[in-house]
């Protein structure tokens, strides 16, 4: 067995092991990257290396390899990458201000810190760090909006539940309100996805930033049928929409500009038409007209709003020639 496949099967077997359900032959081709064959191979190797393989076939007729009474634990594997991957997603919480979530992160990593010898601790946390200084997350540039920490453990409780939140929203001395939190939407501003049951049943975007005071109170509900969050923020370019806005969105880039614009995503359900005389037309549906035309100020003269009508006339006039260069 080559080193690479050692590896592969060890990793194979702290999966078996980790999983409650255990590991199937899909999930080995996604984690692995390999062929139906391939995987089928690795389980068969995993059943003659460990002894304490069982196979289940669940109600989805999928078979899957679990390990029981594992004792991997005992192999200190590297945990670079891990330790990276956790500091990353606890200062993204912090900067956030999700204070909670970076506590949990910290824990989590001190607790892989704990498992490796002094020494190999010691070298795992100055790589980490060098990584993550090189890659800027120490000091990220550009605006951003702070958000209120207990203001934003309120909300996180109340989607766990999900509870109802009583909130003071808008003025300083605006007067209070009960909301039902579906979603938070994360962005250069952040919106909390709400319905207020004491108006009707239309879901609203609220401003994070907005919110002065947050309380989870002890009420439980039901979502709004069929919502997805997911679902929801598609129907908007960025984080904020007006329904009134939402329809299809046309965009053209010239033939200096085309191959740039090719690199965006500009949203998850756009569709590049590369045309004869080499530029680029972009199509997706969205809502978001604002936040639209803040984006396309940035490409100055190199691209040209087909449609709809409303955002054209809102770029229209601001269309510069001198930005010498491209986002």
């Amino acid at each position: 067995m080559s080193f690479s496949k050692a590896l592969d099967l060890i990793r194979l077997a702290r999966l078996a092991a980790m999983r409650r359900g255990g590991i199937s032959l899909e999930e080995i081709c996604g984690e692995f990257g390999v062929a139906h064959r391939t995987a089928q191979r690795m389980t068969d190797a995993l059943e003659t290396i460990f002894a304490n393989v069982e196979t289940l076939d669940g109600p989805d007729r999928k078979r899957r390899w679990r390990l029981t009474d594992p004792m991997l634990e005992r192999l200190q594997l590297r945990q670079e990458t891990a330790i990276e991957a956790l500091e990353i997603a606890g200062r993204a919480a912090e900067t956030e201000g999700r204070l909670r979530h970076a506590g949990a992160l910290s824990d989590i990593r001190d607790s892989l810190l704990a498992h490796l010898a002094p020494k190999e601790a010691l070298r795992t946390e100055t790589d980490a760090e060098a990584v993550l200084t090189a890659m800027g997350y120490v000091t990220r540039p550009g605006p951003k909006v702070n958000l209120q920490p207990d203001v934003l453990d309120a909300v996180i409780e109340a989607l766990r539940g999900p509870f109802r939140l009583r909130l003071r929203y808008g003025g300083l001395d605006a007067p209070e309100r009960v909301i039902e939190p579906h979603g938070l939407l994360m962005g250069h501003r952040s919106y909390l996805v709400a319905r207020q049951p004491g108006r009707d049943d239309t879901l609203r975007n609220f401003r994070m930033d907005r919110i002065h005071a947050a309380e989870t109170m002890d009420e439980s509900f039901a979502f709004a049928p069929g919502f997805s969050l997911q679902d929801y923020a598609a129907q908007a370019f960025g984080v904020f929409q007006d329904p009134a806005q939402y329809g299809e969105v046309i965009w053209r880039f010239p033939p200096e500009a085309a191959a740039r614009a090719a690199e965006f995503r500009f949203h998850s359900t756009q569709v590049l038409e590369h045309q004869d005389d080499g530029s680029l037309i972009v199509r997706f549906h969205a809502a978001g007209w604002l936040e639209m035309a803040w984006h396309l100020y940035q490409w100055g003269d190199k691209v040209e709003v087909l449609a709809p009508e409303g955002l054209r006339a809102l770029v229209e006039g601001h269309r510069r020639a001198d930005f010498n260069a491209l986002p």
